[in-house]
């Protein structure tokens, strides 16, 4: 005979603001990602825009109800195809008010995470300064995208090529 034993459900009520902060910086290393990217856009003086992004998918929606909670911001958008869950931040103010000071006070541990929110950070502080703007401050941007999230899954729709072509 198979004994069954009941699934207890955990309380954060007894979690203070550091553990949260914590569990979802660790949480953050394995599901989520910093992301710059481009958008054409031809009433801009340069013809692009760049956006950044940060995100986490997940099948079940309560730690991204929790992220977003802590947070204070960002959206939860289920894809239809396959029921999974992401939770994105792509507003400016936010970026930088919010999600780059959180992982500022609760580091990420790998190196991987930690250079790609390093370069994220770069790229935010460079669009806060209109750096976008220009010609060179978009070329340095875009080689700094070059090296966020390397790797055979990275997939980009457009290259440097495609905005300063050869």
């Amino acid at each position: 005979m198979v004994t069954m034993r009941s699934v207890r459900t955990i309380s954060r009520k007894g979690l203070n603001e550091d553990n949260i902060g914590y569990f979802i910086s660790g949480f953050t290393e394995g599901e989520g990602s910093f992301n710059i990217s481009l958008r054409k856009k031809p009433d801009y003086k340069l013809g692009w825009q760049v956006v950044l992004s940060f995100n986490i998918s997940q099948k079940d929606v309560s730690v991204l109800n929790l992220v977003q909670e802590t947070l204070n911001c960002g959206i939860i958008k289920t894809r239809k195809i396959d029921n999974l869950h992401s939770f994105d931040v792509t507003n400016a103010g936010d970026l930088t008010e919010k999600v780059i000071p959180f992982f500022q006070k609760y580091p990420l541990l790998s190196e991987s995470k930690k250079r790609n929110f390093s370069i994220f950070c770069e790229v935010s502080n460079l669009v806060k300064r209109g750096e976008h703007r220009n010609e060179p401050g978009l070329k340095k941007i875009l080689n700094l995208r070059e090296k966020i999230n390397e790797g055979k899954g990275r997939t980009r729709k457009y290259s440097i090529n495609d905005v300063f072509p050869i």
